[in-house]
């Protein structure tokens, strides 16, 4: 089998790769734009095998798409491309409508045109919007994004439906819930907080720290998709959720104890807009049908995602150099501002 996997140098996409380099023997295609969050050092340990090709490009890109459907001829696509942080998004929209949008038409009408077997369209619990407790959300509730970011994969959620709707396009659609683990760029919250609580620097919280996210380890993520690509049901959707939901202010704490600092260390920066209260799933759908469950509890996935930031300084301190450093000083240092 050969299966191409769009964003596959980013956080979620490598650990995949790395997944069905390590478990199958199926020949992978990874397409990447190599943006600020794609690495490549995240796929240095496959980097030479026969089974692994690496192809540069943007996925809106419609000439590079279709001649890399053209020369590859894959069998299953998993597309997890997509501009994903709320705040860049918040920030300057246009990049993850085009990229989360548009990419995704691309990719669809060249899959649609090589009559592919399985397309993968990797989404979030984030189009559900906020739910009141103790409401989780199904693969049926309404879609209710509320962030540029989250408004854009619901857009592209609908669109990747309507081709199998339409054209009889063998789409499965995922929808998880917060990712962490080792090699996450530190912009989001739990590899953002664990890397300044290493260096000593303030872990800014937004607004009163009470948003609730549920938890999910990303190698457990990787298994739910691998899952989907293997035993779902052509035109359905699967959730797949950690089953662990905390506050953020909880979260930033357990980091603090677990680094050994103190809880000065957490400034509170005014909220996001439109920052949604709480995200909950209900994966009994996944479940159910494929046996898949999470195996790593949070308490040793964060432990475990701690020590390996510790271990990987350099790759930290590389990853946040540059334009990141640009990104965080107008993001947090504004937030920071207007607090004062």
């Amino acid at each position: 089998m050969k299966i191409l996997v769009t964003g596959g140098a980013g956080f979620i996409g490598s650990a995949f790769v790395r997944m069905l380099a390590r478990e199958t023997d199926w020949h992978i295609v990874n397409f990447d734009a190599l943006t600020y969050a794609g690495n490549l050092e995240n796929l240095a340990g496959i980097a030479e095998s026969d089974r692994y090709r690496f192809v540069r490009g943007d996925i809106c890109d419609q000439e590079l798409v279709t001649s890399l459907f053209a020369s590859e001829r894959p069998d299953a696509i998993v597309h997890f491309a997509a501009e994903s942080h709320v705040d860049r998004s918040i920030l300057s929209p246009e990049p993850v409508v085009r990229t989360n949008v548009n990419g995704t038409f691309t990719l669809l009408e060249a899959a649609r045109r090589s009559a592919i077997a399985r397309f993968v369209h990797v989404s979030t619990d984030e189009v559900y919007g906020s739910l009141e407790s103790p409401l989780e959300a199904t693969e049926e509730f309404p879609l209710n994004p509320s962030s540029p970011y989250s408004a854009a994969k619901a857009g592209s959620d609908l669109l990747a439906r309507s081709y199998f709707i339409t054209f009889k396009l063998p789409v499965l659609i995922t929808r998880a819930s917060n990712n962490y683990g080792p090699y996450q760029f530190p912009e989001k919250l739990i590899p953002l907080m664990i890397a300044n609580a290493i260096d000593h620097k303030p872990l800014p919280v937004y607004g009163d720290g009470m948003q609730v996210r549920d938890w999910l380890y990303v190698d457990d993520h990787c298994r739910g998709i691998r899952s989907v690509l293997e035993h779902g049901r052509e035109g359905q959707i699967y959730n797949i959720g950690g089953n662990r939901s905390l506050p953020n202010l909880e979260v930033v704490r357990r980091i603090l104890e677990l680094t050994g600092r103190g809880r000065d260390l957490i400034s509170y920066v005014t909220d996001r807009p439109g920052h949604d209260r709480r995200y909950a799933l209900s994966s009994e759908k996944l479940m159910n049908e494929t046996g898949w469950r999470p195996e790593v509890d949070f308490e040793t996935g964060l432990a475990r995602t701690i020590e390996w930031y510790r271990s990987n300084a350099s790759w930290v301190d590389r990853v946040r150099s540059g334009e990141y450093r640009t990104y965080y000083e107008l993001n947090y240092g504004a937030r920071a501002e207007a607090m004062s």
